[in-house]
């Protein structure tokens, strides 16, 4: 018979995973209070959210949703990032931080509804983020509206350069 707290939690956990395109599992072992408090605020500022669960409910939640158990990830102490709408924000802030803290280990998670090793969350962290996607396509559009400006600018100028032209050469033959 299950208890009432696992069943409120294991409702929340599946709450939670409802809208998420990515859940990112790490190790947490041997973090400090405060350095786990740095990481919750550094996952907050990127849109995200960092839970601790028991790694059962977790199984089960995920068993019942259909996606991948991830059953080799589930082992040990494990906190998971629910990645939020950059998706590459936050595993970006879980990167920069295992970099400078060598007691958080990423080992791996899902995305779309597959499992994604830790070496694939390390290459989702290099990818540009939401806005310098935004910023690169709105200078990509800015540069063709730019050289198509100074193209059409040309048309008249190269016209009158070229009556004028004419218009010398008649003045000279008269």
């Amino acid at each position: 018979m299950p208890n009432a707290q696992n069943v409120e939690s294991l409702a929340q956990i599946k709450a939670a995973l409802e809208g998420e395109t990515a859940l990112w599992v790490v190790d947490y072992r041997g973090l400090t209070v405060k350095e786990i408090q740095a990481l919750r605020r550094g996952i907050r500022e990127a849109g995200a959210s960092m839970k601790v669960c028991k790694n059962t409910l977790m199984r089960i939640a995920l068993a019942d949703m259909e996606l991948p158990t991830l059953d080799d990830l589930l082992s040990g102490p494990s906190a998971f990032v629910f990645a939020g709408e950059d998706v590459a924000a936050s595993a970006k802030v879980l990167k920069n931080f295992a970099k400078d803290n060598q007691n958080l280990e990423i080992k791996g998670g899902l995305m779309e509804g597959k499992a994604v090793t830790a070496e694939e969350v390390e290459a989702i962290a290099s990818l540009p983020s939401r806005e310098e996607l935004i910023a690169m396509v709105a200078g990509a559009i800015s540069g063709v509206a730019r050289g198509l400006a100074t193209t059409i600018n040309g048309v008249p100028r190269g016209l009158a350069q070229v009556v004028k032209a004419v218009a010398d050469q008649k003045g000279e033959a008269a």
